[in-house]
C-alpha cells in the first residue's frame, strides 16, 4: 500500500489568505444571471451578492489546499460531497474580502478520504462575512 500522506494530523492546518477580492455591482448581476436568479437585492447601484456567490471567491482559497505537496490530493480524484454557509453578514458592492482555508476533518476510508474544509471569508479590516464549509471526498490513485 502506498503513502497516504493527508491524515488525521493536518486537522488545524490553516492556509495563508487568498489575495483580495473585490466585490462589484457587475460580478454579482453576472453571477445572479447565472443563477436565473432575479431577486431585486441583486440589481442596482449596490447590490447584495447571493449567497453563493461566496463559493466564487472560497474557491480560490481551495487553490492552496490542493496546491499542498504535503497532503497530495488531486482535483481531478474529488468529489464535491456538500457545503454550508453561515452568515455574519451579507456580502455587499464595494467589500474587499480574503478567504482563510482551515483544514477541519480528515477520515480515512480506504481508498477515500474524506476532507473537512471551512473558508472563513474577511473583509480587509477583519470583519467576518461568511464561513462556508466543505466535504470533499478524495479517491487514491491505485497503487
Amino acid at each position: 500500500m502506498g503513502l497516504v500522506p493527508i491524515t488525521e494530523d493536518h486537522v488545524g492546518r490553516t492556509y495563508p489568505p487568498t489575495a483580495p477580492y473585490e466585490v462589484s455591482a457587475a460580478k454579482i448581476a453576472e453571477f445572479a444571471a447565472a443563477l436565473g436568479d432575479e431577486n431585486p437585492a441583486y440589481a442596482g447601484e449596490t447590490p447584495e451578492a447571493p449567497p453563493t456567490f461566496a463559493a466564487v471567491i472560497g474557491a480560490a482559497a481551495w487553490d492552496a489546499l490542493f496546491a499542498d505537496p504535503e497532503l497530495d490530493l488531486s482535483l481531478q480524484r474529488v468529489v464535491h460531497a456538500d457545503q454550508t454557509f453561515v452568515w455574519h453578514r451579507p456580502l455587499r458592492t464595494g467589500d474587499t474580502v480574503t478567504g482563510v482555508l482551515s483544514i477541519d476533518k480528515v477520515r480515512r476510508r480506504g481508498a477515500m478520504e474524506i476532507v473537512g474544509v471551512t473558508v472563513r471569508l474577511l473583509t480587509l479590516g477583519g470583519e467576518p462575512v461568511v464561513d462556508s464549509s466543505s466535504t470533499f471526498v478524495h479517491t487514491r490513485a491505485a497503487s
